[in-house]
């Protein structure tokens, strides 16, 4: 068994990763500092040192899991913003399909927005950039015509609205098919788009 003095010197990073491990295979009601400090081999007092609160360590595992969604997005390479659209969509639920402990976690801190009015210190910075990706294809979307919206933020939130509500659909534990989520996907993602590509009543 590794010795206290063996051990590297603990640090925020560490911990971080421990809890998200904890939350991915046990759930966000199990994590707890003690537990947390038990799978760590260290006390409650030491993990103290490196996060306030358990709150900030659900801002840390949080702001992991923005940063891992922000690099599917940025994976996606097409010019086409519209194409842009759909394969965030895929990315945003593929994720909750992967990770739904995490992605519960993620949800605990909002991203700013404007007219928002987000305090800084419960706004997540790695949401906002999140957000500022899909504000990005749909903002390209709308400049070229792809979207008739006079209001791209109000169309990212539509179709954001849209997508988080296929992801926590599939965590309700229907058991549908894998062919099946993936048409409730594409299909909610495409009349979203369809209405939004129709002249204007």
């Amino acid at each position: 068994m590794t010795s206290a003095s063996d051990r590297p010197p603990l640090e925020r990073e560490a911990i971080v990763a421990a809890a998200r491990e904890l939350i991915s295979v046990a759930g966000l009601e199990a994590l707890s500092l003690r537990r947390l400090a038990a799978r760590l081999g260290v006390t409650a007092a030491a993990i103290y040192a490196h996060v306030r609160d358990k709150r900030d360590l659900l801002r840390g595992v949080a702001e992991v899991e923005f940063a891992a969604l922000v690099a599917d997005y940025e994976r996606t390479d097409t010019p086409d913003p519209v194409e842009r659209m759909r394969a965030h969509a895929r990315a945003y639920i593929d994720y909750a399909r992967r990770e739904p402990e995490l992605f519960r976690v993620m949800f605990l801190f909002p991203p700013g927005l404007r007219d928002a009015h987000v305090p800084d210190d419960i706004e997540l910075p790695a949401a906002t950039a999140a957000f500022g990706h899909a504000a990005g294809a749909v903002e390209a979307a709308a400049a070229s015509g792809a979207l008739r919206t006079d209001d791209p933020l109000l169309a990212t939130l539509v179709f954001w609205a849209a997508t988080h509500g296929v992801a926590t659909v599939l965590q309700l534990g229907l058991a549908l098919p894998t062919e099946l989520e993936d048409r409730l996907a594409a299909e909610v993602v495409d009349r979203l788009l369809a209405g939004y590509r129709s002249p204007s009543s």
